[in-house]
């Protein structure tokens, strides 16, 4: 994996809010957004646009539940049912609450699930929670 972050946020705002947490919290990788899902499942793939990035799979994704044309629960499920991005540590950074969205984060192998804003210090250890995570599902 490449010492980058991939945050996929279609709200500027939020977008804004978290690249000053993931700051605050000491983060040390270069942080590429992308403002929808499609765009990521076409970075992620070398697709279009992006056939031409780096070689190499993010650290982490930071993906975001809503958003128009392509949910962060469908990108999420994408990136599982894909054997070369499966690996990918995946957090859930979102303002919903709901248990169904939760619950389906979880289903679809998640490794973390914040809600927004989260503080700088939680918002850094469900990060390397996941990463955690994901290595030990590598085996």
């Amino acid at each position: 994996m490449a010492d980058y972050m991939l945050f996929v946020e279609d709200n500027p705002r939020d977008v804004e809010i978290t690249l000053d947490l993931l700051h605050q919290a000491g983060n040390r990788w270069e942080v590429i957004v992308l403002n929808d899902g499609e765009s990521a499942m076409a970075f992620l793939e070398r697709r279009g646009e992006f056939s031409s990035r780096r070689e190499g799979f993010p650290r982490v994704i930071l993906l975001d539940i809503k958003m128009p044309r392509i949910s962060g629960l469908e990108v999420l499920r994408a990136i599982r049912d894909n054997p070369a991005l499966g690996a990918i540590p995946v957090v859930l950074l979102t303002s919903s609450r709901q248990e169904q969205d939760i619950l389906a984060a979880y289903e679809l192998k998640a490794d973390g699930y914040a809600i927004k804003p989260p503080k700088p210090a939680q918002l850094a250890a469900t990060i390397e929670s996941a990463i955690q995570a994901a290595a030990v599902r590598q085996g």
